[in-house]
């Protein structure tokens, strides 16, 4: 739709561009584009691609990024045409839960739901982003996804674990409430999340799922534990590109949080410098 805009806007405007609309127009096609996957949504009688806006206002706002919204067309995705243009990847958070077979187990609750086009899209996504060191940032959902696509596994309720508190939210009350700060998380020292908001410590951060990281994947590592010991979250150890998880949402209106914004800006950078990388390689692989 932006891109249309802007075609329109340009047959209006003369040939010379005096405003300095063709400035801004080039500098903002030159923003790293970040591959954001999509769900699958039944509407009335058909089903869609869905992303919500908050993750899309996250990159754009928050990482200075073009977000380019990826259907989950499963298996018949193109993933080394996805690769091609991908500076960076990020996955959101989303209703419905990564199916259990990926990691084992059988499904818990029948009555939640599940997204089995979207597993089949992310979870090769992951794998060929982390080894080819595309910037990876992920989100609730996006989470549970890296650790499941890497070999961990996860709590389909934690709620139900003995020593664990109750993660979820409310979802009768409006979103400002739902989205609102509910128990802190510490940042472990030393790591990246640390070097990211500046300092280790405790955060303020809201809560919003069921399920969570039960065993951590090989080659993870822990980033920040809620009060209960539930890791909040996590990197990859050795990536040769950025690589941060956390369980709760930065995106909610990001620009109003200060430590969403480092979050954001930090992966944004990472996508910006492996964008450069790409230009001053070989053209081929750009």
């Amino acid at each position: 739709m932006f891109s249309f805009q802007v075609g329109v806007a340009s047959r209006k405007a003369s040939p010379n561009f005096s405003d300095g609309r063709e400035a801004n127009v080039n500098k903002i096609m030159q923003r790293p584009i970040v591959i954001v996957p999509s769900c699958v949504k039944d509407i009335g009688f058909h089903p869609y691609f869905v992303t919500q806006v908050k993750y899309v206002d996250a990159v754009t706002l928050g990482a200075a990024c073009m977000p380019l919204v990826l259907p989950a067309i499963a298996e018949a995705m193109d993933l080394e045409a996805v690769l091609r243009i991908a500076d960076g990847v990020m996955l959101t958070g989303s209703p419905s839960n990564v199916h259990p077979s990926h990691f084992g187990q059988e499904v818990h609750n029948p009555a939640l739901p599940l997204d089995p086009a979207r597993d089949a899209t992310t979870l090769p996504l992951i794998r060929a982003a982390v080894e080819r060191g595309i910037p990876l940032l992920s989100v609730c959902r996006g989470a549970q996804e890296i650790n499941v696509a890497l070999g961990g596994s996860l709590h389909q309720a934690v709620h139900e674990v003995d020593g664990m508190m109750d993660h979820r939210d409310d979802s009768s009350k409006p979103p400002d409430e739902q989205y609102a700060p509910a128990h802190p998380v510490r940042i472990v020292a030393g790591g990246r999340l640390a070097q990211n908001l500046g300092g280790a410590g405790d955060i303020m951060v809201n809560s919003l799922h069921g399920q969570g990281i039960d065993r951590l994947a090989d080659g993870l590592q822990v980033e920040a534990r809620a009060e209960d010991g539930l890791v909040e979250a996590y990197s990859v150890q050795g990536a040769a590109g950025f690589t941060l998880a956390v369980q709760w949402h930065p995106e909610w209106r990001v620009t109003e949080n200060p430590d969403s914004m480092k979050i954001f800006g930090a992966f944004g950078a990472a996508c910006r410098a492996y964008r450069a990388s790409r230009q001053g390689g070989a053209h081929g692989n750009s």
